[in-house]
Parts: structure tokens; C-alpha cells; sequence
């Protein structure tokens, strides 16, 4: 049976990049140091997936900060105060994260708000009336360059239009139909450039398919899709859904051309009730989410296995993961072999 990991830890088994933050927030390190210590764990994470055996290893789950900022920055949806700070790209994108107050002005950070039912927090992208969207971070590609410098290709993962679309506030008179065309533009000139690079599998995640759909809700997702799927050639497109069922959309996701589903077992109550429902298309790949990657004790392996043997009546072969990604979940490789209070082996470890 394959595995796949939707995202990794990306703190550090001993809060490494924590420290190398907060040290350059306070100008006790270079951009370049911070740069490197980010470097080293991003380099550190593949090899300890790769010598686990993971068949799907993802890149671009890394972040300084937040995964949603990386993708404001990567189509350029920065609000126009913080660009007129003048800033270098990481000191921007920090203003956004944490605010900025200097020499070139004073400007409140975007606001946060909670990442589903998480305890993790992001940052709110905004859209004013000066936004023009195109491909600016190469951040996604310099990563995925990176793993396959080490012999290693990834996964590409990136917060997916739909949900990025309802994350978006808009400031001023723009609507998202004024940005449609552009945004799905940017996304199709991203898996462009993966797929020139050599990538085979995309994900997407969209999280947001979880919320209660209305029919404007469906017709703007399939809108998107059917536009990223019409023009994805050769590349694999794996739509990740995770914290609850698509119980209003899974017929229409079903029935678009994705090489892949990510379905949650775990808070995805219904899931398993719509593949009995209305089965599952055997040309596609089940990415079955059916470890509980919250949890950072010892699996409950009865449970797993019973759910594994009853999707097996939907779906002959399929890659086990986590439901969802895991990129604040403490790294407790290390920091479990010393400790006396455990209560046996962690999640991340199996």
C-alpha cells in the first residue's frame, strides 16, 4: 500500500526555525542565515520521508510564516500600503505577517483569523481596487527544484483557487468576477512551469469544500475546474480535501477530470457514506485520509484497519495519509526518544 503525506512539520524537531525567526525579527541573523536554517529543514524533512519509504512527498508545504500568505505573494495579491514600504520581498511579506513600524512607515499586519477548526491561525488575504494579479513568487518552483536537486520529486501543494477565493476580502469596489480570469490565469501558469520542471502530481487543497455549498458556491467551483482541468496536460491534478465531507459537491467533483481525491475519514463523516452512495471513479487515484494527523500519540490501528477494509470495497488500490496537512503539529522525532511522559508512538512517526 503507498503513502502520502499531505504536509509536514516544518518547526523543526528542536523549534529550529522559531528561533531563526524571532533572531531575525530582532536583526540578530541575516535574511541569509534565516534563508539557510530554512533550507536545512526543508532538506532534513524530505530525506526523513524519503528513508520512511513515503511515496507522495510533498513540496511547498514549508512556510516562514503562513501557507496562504505564500500564496498571496505568489500572485502578487499584495495590498498596495505594504508594497510603498519598499521593503526587500522577505521584509514585505514579514510586514504583512507581523506589521512593520521603521524608517518607511507604519502599517498594521493583515488580520488573522482560525484555519477551519484548528487552533492554527492565518492571515486574510485582501484584494483592493489596485490589485494586479499575476505570477510573482517563484518560491514553489525554487522548492520543487530544490527536493529534485536531492534526487527526490515531490508533490507541489498549493491552497487551491476555490478555497484561496473564499478566503479573499475585498477592500474596495472589485468583486471576484473582476478577478476571476486573472486568478485562474495564475494558477494554469503555475502548473505550467511545474509541469516544465517535471512535476507529475500537483496537489490543490480545498479545504473549503467542507462549508455548506450553495449552487452559486458549486457553479463557481466548477467554473474554476473546469478551466485548470481542460488545460493541465500531462500533469496529475490531485484535489485534497480535508476537516469534514463533501457531501454537497461530491457528485460534481466525481465527475471532473481530476487524477486524484483527497477525502478525510477522520471529521469526514459522510465520506465514506457518498462512496457507497455513488461509488468511486476507477480511472482516479483515492487519496484516503485515514490517519488522524491532530493526534500526536500512538494510532488506534483496529480503527484504522477496519476503515481501510471498508473503503477497500470502493477503491481496490489507494495511498493512505493524513487527512489533512500537518505543518504545526510539533516534530517530536527527536524530543520523543527522551521522554519519560510519553504514551507510545506518535502519528507522525507511524
Amino acid at each position: 500500500m503507498q503513502t502520502s503525506v499531505i504536509g509536514f512539520p516544518r518547526i523543526g524537531t528542536l523549534r529550529e526555525l522559531k528561533f531563526a525567526s524571532e533572531k531575525y525579527f530582532k536583526k540578530e541573523i541575516s535574511e541569509k542565515e534565516l534563508l539557510q536554517t530554512g533550507k536545512e529543514l526543508r532538506v532534513t524533512h524530505w530525506n526523513t520521508q524519503k528513508q520512511a519509504g513515503i511515496d507522495y512527498i510533498s513540496c511547498n508545504d514549508f512556510s516562514y510564516y503562513d501557507m496562504v500568505l505564500d500564496t498571496v505573494v505568489l500572485f502578487n495579491l499584495i495590498p498596495k500600503r505594504y508594497k510603498e514600504l519598499n521593503l526587500s520581498d522577505l521584509d514585505t511579506y514579514f510586514a504583512m505577517a507581523r506589521g512593520y513600524q521603521g524608517e518607511n512607515g507604519d502599517v498594521k499586519a493583515l488580520a488573522m483569523k482560525k484555519w477551519f477548526n484548528t487552533n492554527y491561525h492565518y492571515l486574510v488575504p485582501e484584494v483592493d481596487d489596485q490589485v494586479e494579479i499575476s505570477l510573482n513568487g517563484t518560491k514553489i518552483f525554487d522548492e520543487f527544484q530544490e527536493a529534485l536537486d536531492l534526487g527526490i520529486k515531490t508533490k507541489p501543494v498549493i491552497v487551491g483557487p476555490y478555497t484561496l477565493m473564499k478566503l479573499l476580502r475585498f477592500t474596495g469596489t472589485l468583486t471576484y468576477q473582476d478577478i476571476l480570469d486573472d486568478l485562474i490565469n495564475g494558477y494554469l501558469e503555475v502548473i505550467k512551469k511545474l509541469r516544465d520542471l517535471g512535476a507529475s502530481w500537483i496537489e490543490v487543497d480545498e479545504p473549503a469544500l467542507v462549508f455548506d455549498l450553495s449552487d452559486k458556491d458549486i457553479i463557481l467551483f466548477k467554473e474554476i475546474y473546469t478551466k485548470i482541468l481542460d488545460n493541465k496536460e500531462s500533469v496529475k491534478i490531485l484535489l485534497q480535501t480535508y476537516f469534514g465531507d463533501i457531501r454537497d459537491c461530491y457528485q460534481t467533483v466525481l465527475n471532473l477530470d481530476f487524477d486524484g481525491i483527497g477525502l478525510d475519514f477522520i471529521e469526514g463523516k459522510e465520506n465514506l457514506t457518498l462512496l457507497d452512495r455513488y461509488g468511486f471513479d476507477q480511472n482516479k487515484i483515492l487519496f484516503a485520509g485515514v490517519v488522524n494527523g491532530k493526534n500526536i500519540w500512538k494510532n488506534e490501528y483496529e480503527k484504522t484497519v477496519s476503515l481501510i477494509e471498508k473503503i477497500k470495497l470502493y477503491a481496490a488500490s489507494f495511498p493512505i495519509t493524513t487527512p489533512f496537512g500537518t505543518p504545526v503539529v510539533p516534530d517530536v522525532y527527536k524530543t520523543y526518544e527522551t521522554s519519560s511522559s510519553n504514551k507510545g508512538d506518535s502519528s507522525l512517526q507511524q
